[in-house]
């Protein structure tokens, strides 16, 4: 880092690095100079720095690494609360039509009302698989890569696809799906605009097919080839329900992970979401080949589809990061509550108690996200060198403060406020307002695409 560069100290506060030993400090400091963490420690800060223009009394704080969330459908944010009591393969069934019909402006203040949530609670780092590309519709991938940008967190678009419609025995109606061609195109086309390869960067693009129940095999094939020749992350829906299970083997003879390897879909390069349905075979590939997981608990619970078996996964090495998912499955849309639900709702699976503990659930969120993301050497631990994405949460307060543990605090306790966030060195949320966007006017425009689209879907 340049000596001339703006330095932000922050002293008097517990730290949890999430560094490869868990470092923590009960009373410490973070010097952010530029948009990288200098240095970082127990007590104040070195004396003498030059060129600060802030600091910040974390007492009564807890500083982590920024929340970094690996699955998400931002257009969902205007369908919440809608088929609240089906299955995942109903729960699609009743919805698709309705998201076939989304176009650019409810894309983009879907996207406006996804990331204000996530912002607010944490996330320094989002992603959004979007998959839904009806024709007509405008540029949905660049409304939603604009969101980001004006909120200020660092993003992946998963750029998704369907090719497999009802006639083909998909579950999409088929006027909600593109053709092979001209999903890969359009796939090729949006890395080649927006995807930055550089360290640091803002905005990256994945390949993301959408799931082996609305994707043909070739489609799987080729985005797997696409991805790689354009050197970008592949990511899709894998193992969600037992329901897919069965899809997999009517269909392609096989589960769904062997039908992932035969297709070029297993790899450290890849991340899939959910991965409920794994079994000891299953587990073992993904170690083996360095594959990636997005648990998504309360998704996995508000669909019924099950348990991931993520202490399994994490004593096999598989990377596992936590993942939202979208909002019609996950009414309330922010991470910081999954690093909760990833605990308890795994202790109720056959490791109980043993299953994850508090430390492990921030790993999940943090630096579990940068692996299955290609980031870990970037983002998702507290370290110099590394980007200065990280968090101030207030645990003094009256849901926190009776609690000796900062970490404990987060992760058991209520959802801690977020009286600083940094991205890339620079704040994106103090004292749990966002300060890029106004909230009220988000609020109002999801609201008012949210009941255009209702018009449209009845056809009105």
């Amino acid at each position: 880092m340049a000596p001339s560069a703006d330095r932000l100290v922050i002293e008097n506060v517990a730290i949890a690095t999430v560094d490869a030993e868990d470092t923590e400090y009960a009373c410490g400091h973070i010097v952010v100079a530029g948009n990288a963490i200098e240095s970082l420690g127990a007590g104040k800060a070195p004396t003498g720095l030059e060129n600060v223009v802030r600091r910040v009394d974390g007492t009564g704080h807890l500083a982590t690494p920024g929340l970094i969330n690996t699955h998400h459908h931002f257009y969902q944010w205007i369908t919440r609360g809608l088929a609240t009591d089906h299955n995942l393969f109903d729960w699609l069934t009743a919805l698709y039509p309705t998201w076939a019909r989304i176009d650019e402006p409810m894309t983009y203040a879907a996207a406006r009302g996804s990331l204000a949530m996530l912002a607010r609670g944490g996330v320094t780092t989002a992603m959004d698989h979007h998959y839904v590309f009806p024709r007509g519709a405008g540029d949905l991938s660049g409304s939603i890569i604009r969101a980001a940008s004006e909120l200020g967190v660092r993003f992946t678009l998963a750029r998704g696809s369907m090719d497999r419609g009802e006639k083909d025995g998909g579950l999409p109606p088929d006027f909600a799906v593109e053709c092979l061609e001209d999903a890969l195109a359009a796939t090729e086309e949006t890395v080649g605009k927006h995807h930055d390869r550089s360290f640091g960067a803002m905005t990256q693009v994945a390949v993301a097919p959408c799931s082996p129940f609305s994707v043909s095999t070739e489609l799987m094939r080729q985005g797997a080839e696409l991805a790689r020749r354009l050197g970008v992350r592949l990511h899709t829906h894998g193992s969600e329900t037992v329901e897919e299970e069965q899809f997999c083997h009517e269909l392609f003879g096989m589960g769904p992970t062997d039908y992932f390897e035969s297709t070029g879909w297993l790899g450290e390069d890849v991340w899939m979401a959910h991965c409920v349905h794994m079994n000891d075979s299953d587990i073992a590939a993904f170690a083996r080949t360095g594959t990636g997981v997005a648990h998504c608990p309360s998704s996995n619970a508000r669909l019924a589809a099950g348990i991931a078996r993520v202490p399994d996964m994490l004593r096999a090495g598989v990377p596992v990061g936590l993942g939202v998912d979208g909002t019609a499955s996950n009414e309330s849309g922010e991470l910081h509550t999954e690093l909760r639900n990833a605990l308890l709702i795994n202790r109720l699976g056959p490791h109980r108690e043993a299953a994850l503990n508090t430390r492990q659930a921030l790993r999940l969120g943090t630096y579990g996200g940068a692996q299955v993301l290609g980031r870990e050497r970037e983002i998702g631990s507290l370290e110099p060198g590394k980007l200065a994405d990280l968090v101030l949460w207030k645990t003094d307060g009256i849901g926190h403060a009776s609690m000796a543990d900062p970490v404990a605090a987060l992760v058991l306790g209520a959802p801690a406020p977020v009286t600083l966030s940094l991205v890339n060195g620079s704040p994106v949320v103090e004292h749990g307002r966002l300060l890029h966007a106004d909230e009220d006017a988000i609020a109002r425009s999801t609201r008012d695409e949210a009941q255009r689209l209702a018009r449209i879907a009845a056809g009105g």
